[in-house]
């Protein structure tokens, strides 16, 4: 798995969703600027694919950062729970506030994600039985418990479908001016890459890095925190996109090992072309309707997911 094969997969396949949808668009029509298809292509395809990328760039390096902290390939924002708690978060700011702001939501939902990421480490900290496959069924119940409080807080605020909402991960409505959010999967890809060496050598352990020099709580700190924003532009831009922080690092480590500084750009490559594919998938099996992307991303990364915890004990 090479850059060079990785990046034409990614462009082809960036092309392809430009000009697929419910409403026809060839590229000759967007000579005339002022045409209709011109002006769903601009304001509906392009932040579309913009999405698309930065989502999965930025969930599958979270993944990968929460693999290499956790020092286990079954972690993931999606099995640690900290999906469940950023909906948590976005359920208290609607509950505090009758008419929560965008930057309400998006307070809450950080704090409580970051809250529930650093709770599911502590939690792994003091588990004794480290069996690979272990650590991600406690932390799928963990989440369950995040989300039935959830559910049930929703119910008793009689907010229960605006809550349903955060689970539907879906493209659908993405257009201009309402994707602008995931631009901080940015900087968060820049700084794991910058600090890919300190995320690695913390993987290895907390004696290991205090005896290179390394300030391990500050480097696992910095980690979660990136997770955290991650989590939480996703999931208030786009909704619950499950598995692709769990499967794209898992994939990735088998061909180029677990150096953050070797994988993190195929990682991102290849989060993008799997997003992409899904989501085209999504576009084409119900043709003009679609099928929103959590359920595509489920279907095939449950799947991947399922292989993984059969051959557990061989990748992890």
């Amino acid at each position: 798995m090479k850059i060079r094969y990785l990046l034409p997969i990614t462009i082809v396949l960036a092309i392809i969703s430009l000009f697929v949808g419910a409403y026809d668009i060839a590229p000759k029509d967007l000579l005339n600027l002022q045409s209709e298809e011109a002006q769903i292509f601009y304001i509906s395809r392009i932040p579309r694919l913009m999405a698309i990328l930065l989502a999965g760039a930025g969930m599958s390096i979270a993944g990968l950062i929460m693999q290499s902290l956790s020092r286990n390939k079954f972690v993931s924002p999606t099995t640690a729970g900290t999906l469940d708690a950023t909906r948590l978060g976005i359920l208290m700011a609607m509950m505090f506030f009758t008419n929560a702001t965008y930057f309400q939501k998006i307070s809450f939902a950080f704090i409580f994600a970051l809250a529930g990421t650093f709770l599911f480490m502590q939690i792994l900290n003091r588990i004794k039985f480290k069996d690979a496959v272990f650590i991600p069924l406690i932390g799928l119940m963990f989440g369950n418990i995040l989300s039935s409080i959830t559910t049930f807080f929703a119910y008793r605020a009689d907010i229960i479908q605006n809550i349903s909402a955060w689970l539907m991960g879906d493209f659908s409505l993405i257009m201009q001016g309402r994707y602008e959010l995931l631009y901080i999967s940015l900087p968060v890809i820049i700084l794991s890459y910058i600090y890919a060496q300190r995320f690695t050598v913390a993987g290895m352990g907390e004696d290991f890095a205090k005896n290179l020099g390394l300030s391990y709580k500050s480097i696992v700190n910095l980690g979660l925190t990136l997770v955290a924003l991650v989590s939480t532009t996703v999931v208030l831009t786009v909704g619950m996109i499950p598995f692709l922080g769990l499967i794209i690092p898992n994939i990735v480590s088998i061909f180029k090992g677990d150096n953050l500084s070797k994988t993190i750009p195929h990682t991102a490559l290849l989060g993008m072309s799997f997003l992409l594919a899904c989501d085209i998938l999504g576009r084409v099996i119900k043709y003009p309707y679609e099928i929103p992307i959590n359920l595509t991303v489920g279907v095939i990364g449950s799947a991947i997911f399922l292989i993984m915890l059969f051959r557990g004990r061989a990748y992890a």
